[in-house]
């Protein structure tokens, strides 16, 4: 009798320590994975005064495997960012929707960058944490 409640006593205080682990490697963690140092370029504006820009930007991704794709293809992500910047004007960026509609083409142009190095989609989001026209 004292073995088998000893039996049960151990069961009981092992099972949730089993629930909790699997209920940990079912879904994988969300994870934001911020673009350093900041993205800096000239706009493509017309006229005398040089324009800049400073952005900082974030992707999300889902799972640290994928983060760890994501870092070895920064530089990538980085190139295509600053090819998309520096083809913009500040009247585009100012505009009512110009920042999403940026917002959106630098999202695209990652996902199609990354899609074309692992043959699927990693990147599900780009957001700008900061973005600075001067």
């Amino acid at each position: 009798m004292k073995l088998l409640t000893a039996l049960l006593l151990s069961l009981s205080i092992c099972l949730p320590a089993l629930a909790s682990s699997e209920k940990k490697e079912e879904a994988p963690a969300t994870i934001y994975h911020n673009l350093t140092p900041a993205l800096i370029g000239n706009l493509a504006d017309q006229g005398n005064r040089l324009k800049f820009f400073k952005a900082d930007v974030s992707l999300r991704v889902t799972g640290t495997e994928a983060e760890e794709k994501l870092k070895q293809h920064e530089p990538l992500i980085r190139h295509q960012m600053v090819m998309l910047f520096s083809a913009q004007t500040s009247e585009t960026i100012n505009a009512p929707d110009g920042r999403e509609n940026l917002r959106l083409e630098a999202l695209k142009k990652v996902q199609d960058a990354i899609n074309g190095e692992e043959g699927k989609p990693i990147v599900e989001d780009l957001l700008f944490n900061n973005l600075i026209i001067q």
